[in-house]
């Protein structure tokens, strides 16, 4: 088989080329470390901004040859698909209340996108204070978290102003996407019935149901895997440049939005090459030439774990020594299939989905293995299917090598999400190749109906799962005691200050004010904020009862507290809000300095007596220089 090339083919090979060789050495080789980040900082919102744009033209170009194609076919408005897509999103959404679920990830995720919104800026704010009526961010920095997920945040706060609220409004959206998405490729393979199993299928997951209603990127990450895995279909099926121009610059937006989700441009990359096999032709689109050049931010911001090892959090659970190993594998084996069979409703899982999916993922090997027929030949949805099924295999196996890739474990629970959809996959392509495949599929829609009915509507409805996480609640009542409090006209002290911050509430950490302690005595002598909070965590004794300041929340021993509220909020521990009562420097052996206005201060001559107005100046200039 020979591929066509044309003289047009053959000058765009060359610029594909070079792209692809520039990206190569300016992403891995001659780009140091600090450099990337500060490219990422600065540059990172302009590269996804371009490839966002750039997208959503290909993506429309793409949604007008499908309405043509279906004016032609005489198709009308799929009304019981729809009812089942909003059916499903709204069971999903209906019982788990919206909260951040996931600590730090969500809340890194709002600040990075309050930085985009206001500074165009790709970082984390960690210090930044309402400055006479202008909440200022005054220290940031890179966060490992790739920057899709906020970029599409910080669009919402441009169009409908700054609001934390506006992560819920985006994953509701994503929730109806994905359920749209789910059923379009179900019925593109099996027909209506299977697009209605597939939905019903995913209704059923509490895990999805948690996060929809949560602020992380999972939504967004399953959306783009089922967005790319239906342009590849569309691909496969027209062969037009327009759809692959479309897949790869997907590819790029989906490669920005989880750590591992670069690796999606394999599947994107076999779909492009097949493609070019089946049509025997070379098209090469502008959009293919400059998709190296736009997944430079991924490299770049993978060099973060280089810089820093605490990135990888190996100091989370001891004794490990690196992030990934096969070592891991058997261990975390045991724990993912606690999690995909476990009854208990601590654990958001779907019974009738792992048992479906792994006894599927049997037979879908097989079919890999030894297929009825060749798979160059499959069916454009079959294939593409298959290529993107494949790849979220890869990536099942990857997570079961990662360090930290138990399933059932709070934290990393939503790590399985691309594993479910991993599952609708493969029972798509299996019951496609099933004798009787409707009555097997009406058979499964309604043991899918039951379960969901009788166990995953009760399992969502009391969330157990949810309120088993402390972390999580303790970002619920600080909201809660942001919305009671009324003007936010005081400052907090607290180690995680990104929650804080994301709410436009002056904050700083018990750090920084240990190593700046005569910058938080200024403020509060100067009467700069209203009040003036710190949070704190306790450790209880089990046996005594008796509380141990966590240290990270100490912010020293200069401080009288008064306490102003406290709340259990997972066993054995306890967070409290106190009020700063005064400050005794003598506690901790300092003592600050005392600046009066009208007498010399800093820049000024001796024995000159400021003017008001001058005074003014400087002790503003003092106050900005002592922000804590």
């Amino acid at each position: 088989m020979t591929l066509a090339f044309g003289s047009v083919s053959r000058v765009r090979l060359v610029f594909l080329t070079f792209s692809a060789l520039t990206a190569l050495v300016l992403g891995f080789v001659v780009v140091p470390g600090k450099l990337a980040l500060e490219l990422v900082r600065y540059g990172g919102y302009w590269f996804i901004l371009v490839s966002f744009l750039w997208f959503v033209f290909a993506l429309i170009a793409v949604v007008r040859r499908v309405l043509r194609e279906r004016r032609e076919r005489g198709e009308r408005m799929d009304w019981p698909g729809l009812a089942a897509v909003l059916g499903g999103s709204w069971l999903l959404l209906l019982h788990e209340p919206y909260s951040f679920k996931i600590i730090m990830d969500e809340i890194m995720l709002l600040g990075t996108s309050m930085s985009m919104h206001l500074e165009r800026v790709v970082q984390v704010p960690y210090r930044a204070h309402d400055i006479q009526g202008v909440f200022a961010i005054i220290t940031g920095a890179v966060d490992k978290r790739p920057v899709f997920f906020p970029f599409l945040t910080s669009l919402l706060h441009d169009l409908t102003g700054y609001r934390p609220e506006n992560v819920w409004v985006l994953n509701t959206g994503l929730c109806v996407a994905l359920m749209g998405l789910v059923y379009v490729l179900g019925r593109r393979i099996g027909g209506r019935l299977a697009g209605v199993l597939g939905v019903l299928l995913l209704a059923g997951l509490p895990l999805l149901s948690q996060n929809a209603t949560g602020a992380g990127f999972e939504l967004l990450n399953l959306v783009m895997i089922s967005l790319c895995a239906w342009l590849a279909v569309r691909a496969l099926d027209t062969g037009a440049s327009v759809e692959v121009s479309a897949l790869v610059l997907g590819t790029v937006l989906l490669a920005q939005v989880r750590y591992e989700s670069a690796l999606f441009v394999l599947p994107a990359a076999a779909t492009v090459a097949l493609v070019w096999l089946r049509s025997r032709r070379l098209e090469i689109s502008a959009a293919l030439i400059a998709t190296p050049i736009l997944l430079l931010p991924v490299p770049w911001l993978q060099k973060i774990f280089k810089i820093s090892q605490d990135a990888w959090q190996l100091q989370s659970k001891p004794g490990m020594e690196q992030p990934f190993s096969l070592n891991y594998a058997f261990e975390n084996t045991a724990h993912n299939f606690a999690f995909f069979f476990a009854r208990e409703e601590t654990q958001p899982n779907s019974f009738l989905l792992s048992l479906l999916g792994f006894l599927a993922l049997g037979f879908f090997v097989l079919l890999l293995v030894r297929p009825p027929k060749p798979w160059s030949r499959a069916e454009p949805v079959e294939a593409g299917l298959a290529i993107y099924a494949l790849s979220l295999l890869g990536l099942f196996g990857l997570l079961t090598c990662y360090f930290w890739g138990r399933f059932n474990d709070p934290i990393i629970t939503r790590l399985s999400l691309p594993v479910h959809l991993l599952f609708v996959f493969v029972i798509w392509i299996v019951l496609a190749r099933l004798p009787r495949a409707r009555l097997i599929g009406a058979c499964l829609i309604g043991a899918a109906a039951l379960q969901l009915w009788v166990v995953s509507l009760p399992a969502t409805a009391n969330h157990a799962y949810s309120l088993s996480y402390g972390p999580g609640r303790e970002v619920t009542w600080r909201r809660e005691f942001i919305k009671d409090h009324g003007p936010r006209d005081y400052l907090v002290i607290d180690p995680n200050s990104v929650v804080w911050i994301s709410h436009q509430v002056s904050c700083t950490t018990p750090a920084e004010v240990r190593n700046r302690p005569e910058a938080i005595e200024y403020n509060f002598r100067n009467r700069l904020f209203k009040e003036f909070y710190v949070y704190q965590r306790f450790d209880v004794e089990d046996e005594t009862g008796a509380l141990r300041l966590d240290p990270d929340y100490d912010p020293g021993a200069a401080y009288v507290l008064e306490t102003v509220a406290e709340r259990r909020l997972s066993p054995l521990t306890l967070s409290r809000i106190s009020r700063i009562v005064s400050i005794d420097r003598s506690r901790d052996g300092k003592t600050a300095p005392v600046i009066k206005a009208g007498v010399k201060t800093e820049g000024t001559k001796p024995g000159v007596v400021l003017s008001k107005d001058e005074a003014r100046r400087l002790f503003r200039d003092e106050w900005l220089r002592n922000l804590p």
